[in-house]
């Protein structure tokens, strides 16, 4: 079992020193922080790490603890450098703040501080190498005083989180698009996914929370000690040297060691094998400036001594992600011809609306969506008065006359718009949306690649499940619905021959019938008559 685990998988209910949490300064701007219970950085803070922003400071120990979601106000933190404790010699000297005769006399007071600190532990025979940082030890940080303005918000990080604060390498897969590439690539616990082009590890993230099904050394998987789990991975690729280097930090920092693993590669003319190994993998994605020049390593078999990156037991889903149509459309071609079947294009377009309350009048104050007209005529004569006896009053003293408005943000006038006037069911409701999207515009080209089927397959699979549904040419074989199908068609099929043979045995009989009937009078008819016998001789006699 993994020892640190990822706050992306399980967050828990607060903070928690050591990990990764995200500071919501306003909407869409996000800081990613990793808190801290000490300045090991040294930046000189009385207060230990802090957080500064537009907003106010924070410092980390008023973050610490907090249950997600909550509002945090800001502290009274002195940043500029009469504020900080204990800097850096180089940073003082070369600020002018402090001269290299007092550096000296410092350092020579706080080397003595450690020596008569360590000469007192070895007394009480404490160890020296008991893991206490001495530094931290020797700086008391102070409690942080809350300030009047200012305040964040503390949220759990997730990948939707994540996507919207982490830092920009690249142009990065926005939440709309990766939720639906993970969707059509049918990405569930347990499934192995190759990323080709991980950039900013925004899509890394994402998929990991998909297949995430346990870490790697779990003994027992979901309580059963017969079970064996099938623990899903995310197998990343990046290209460019120093963006490998701070994904695979961002990765470790955040606990996805086991669950995530990146190469430093070039996939297009390496491949996706890692040590020689198969990643066996049932879905890709393929976030490339050229995904064609890939695609040739993504098949089932080449002629000679071939591995494939591919689950050869399974059906295998891609989806590329290319911002140009003339990468599309080479994409496409090439995955014909390699036997990609389902092929289609897609674009997504993500709007988001915002609902508010239309309210309409001057009294109200300056709120947002207001609008700054009367919304009465007794308003309006109102205003119009105020306004000549201003513009009178001006003429005839020369004086300005500054009108008494109150603050409609104090407790009372809210208090009085909300429970008095309700201000909150004025209006009319509009929608409006956003003026940006932001998201990055590609189009995504999804393909199916089908479980390779052989002679032996359908021979192992005709004696596993025989289904004879008839005899006639040959032995037919189908599903047991095409099975029922077939039974009814072929009771039919009985059912018509019999009616058709009735049929022609009725004709038949019709037919006798009609042959024994009398002559019908008007028509020629033979009839022999027997004739009296003269001269002892006989004759025939015919009588028409």
């Amino acid at each position: 079992m993994a020892s640190k685990v990822s706050p992306f998988l399980h967050s828990g209910t607060v903070a928690q020193a050591d990990k990764l949490s995200i500071v919501h300064l306003k909407r869409d701007l996000q800081l990613p922080t990793i808190l801290r219970e000490h300045d090991d950085d040294d930046e000189g803070y009385a207060e230990g790490k802090v957080v500064n922003t537009r907003f106010g400071s924070f410092p980390h120990k008023t973050l610490i603890g907090r249950p997600w979601g909550s509002q945090i106000l800001a502290s009274r933190v002195d940043t500029g450098s009469r504020g900080r404790r204990d800097q850096k010699p180089e940073k003082r000297h070369r600020d002018g703040i402090e001269a290299p005769e007092k550096k000296r006399k410092r350092d020579e007071l706080e080397e003595e501080s450690k020596t008569a600190s360590k000469r007192s532990r070895a007394d009480n025979g404490e160890s020296l190498d008991a893991g206490v940082n001495e530094s931290v030890v020797a700086k008391e940080e102070a409690e942080a005083v809350t300030a009047q303005s200012g305040f964040i918000h503390l949220l759990a990080p997730t990948p939707e989180n994540w996507t919207s604060s982490l830092p920009h390498r690249t142009q990065v897969v926005y939440t709309p698009d990766y939720s639906y590439i993970l969707h059509r690539l049918k990405a569930r616990p347990g499934s192995q996914i190759i990323e080709a082009g991980a950039g900013s590890g925004s899509f890394t993230h994402a998929s990991a929370r998909a297949i995430y099904h346990g870490y790697p050394g779990s003994e027992v998987p979901n309580g059963s000690h017969t079970k064996k789990q099938k623990l899903g991975k995310v197998w990343s690729y990046e290209f460019h040297e120093q963006r490998h280097e701070k994904l695979q930090k961002e990765i470790h920092d955040h606990g996805l060691d086991g669950i995530v693993e990146i190469t430093h590669r070039d996939v297009c003319e390496d491949g996706f094998l890692v040590n020689g190994k198969s990643p066996n993998a049932e879905a890709v994605f393929l976030d490339l400036p050229a995904p064609w020049l890939a695609l040739p390593h993504l098949v089932r078999s080449k002629p000679g001594t071939f591995v494939s990156p591919l689950n050869p037991s399974a059906t295998v889903y891609i989806c590329s992600f290319s911002p140009c149509i003339e990468q599309v459309q080479k994409t496409m071609s090439v995955m014909r011809q390699l036997g990609w079947v389902d092929i289609e294009m897609v674009a997504i377009a993500h709007k988001r609306f915002e609902i508010r309350r239309e309210r309409i009048g001057i009294d109200n104050g300056a709120q947002r969506g207001l609008q700054t007209i009367p919304a009465s005529v007794d308003e309006a004569l109102q205003r119009l008065l105020e306004v000549e006896g201003n513009f009178k009053v001006f003429h005839d003293t020369g004086a300005k006359t500054k009108r008494k408005r109150d603050n409609p943000n104090n407790r009372e006038k809210i208090m009085e718009s909300l429970v008095e006037k309700k201000i909150y069911k004025d209006g009319k409701l509009v929608h409006r949306t956003e003026p940006e999207v932001k998201n990055h515009t590609s189009y995504l080209v999804f393909a199916i690649l089908p479980q390779e089927w052989s002679a032996e397959d359908e021979a192992r699979v005709r004696a596993e499940w025989p289904a004879v549904a008839r005899k006639g040419d040959g032995v037919v074989t189908m599903s047991n619905r095409a099975l029922k199908k077939a039974a009814t068609r072929a009771a039919r099929e009985e059912r018509e021959k019999a009616a058709a043979a009735k049929k022609a045995h009725a004709s038949e009989l019709n037919g006798e019938k009609s042959e024994e009937k009398p002559a019908i009078s008007g028509e020629k008819s033979t009839i022999p008559i027997e004739s009296p016998v003269l001269d002892g001789g006989e004759s025939d006699f015919k009588a028409s």
